[in-house]
């Protein structure tokens, strides 16, 4: 099954801490690392004002033996690895993996709702995924180049000069 994971980073070293993301999210047996977006800076979406603008990304993987709530909690470790700390909603973070779709898996669980709920409208994660698999396809929402083509992508800017690189 194909994983798509979006990584955000507003708080410390951001790029240091989407390397090392990319890094931790592969390290363990289970998923297999496809390829990884370029990266781009956003200003916040919600959340409290004056917080400093993200660098995001969008990394692909696959998967042949985890379920979901698996990779959730792959996902939420790695966050609190990096110091990740849940105090207000879309607050400053030094972590944010957010599990964007497993497969073509429809859920409404509560833990971990697929695709994301709010993937399709935004343009941090459609970008940077639209970079690296330019044919992909949101489960029960359609091809991300059309949802692209609905919403508003200014303050999405690349940053030529960051490059993740494969983990290892």
């Amino acid at each position: 099954m194909k994983v798509v994971l979006a990584l955000g980073s507003n708080v410390g070293r951001r790029f240091d801490t989407l390397q090392g993301a990319v890094d931790a999210l592969f390290d363990a047996p289970g998923l297999e690392f496809t390829s990884v977006s370029p990266v781009y800076e956003t200003e916040p979406v919600g959340g409290p004002p004056n917080q400093r603008p993200y660098l995001n990304a969008v990394v692909v993987g696959r998967t042949m033996t985890l379920g979901p709530h698996a990779i959730l909690e792959r996902a939420l470790g790695v966050e609190a690895a990096f110091g990740r700390v849940r105090i207000e909603d879309w607050g400053p973070r030094t972590l944010d993996v957010d599990v964007i779709m497993v497969g073509d898996l429809l859920s409404e669980d509560p833990e971990l709702t697929l695709p994301h709920p709010l993937a399709h409208t935004r343009a941090f994660v459609l970008v940077p995924w639209s970079q690296i698999d330019p044919g992909a396809v949101l489960p029960g929402r359609g091809s991300v180049a059309g949802l692209l083509a609905d919403i508003d992508q200014r303050g999405v800017r690349l940053r030529a000069d960051l490059a993740l690189q494969p983990p290892g």
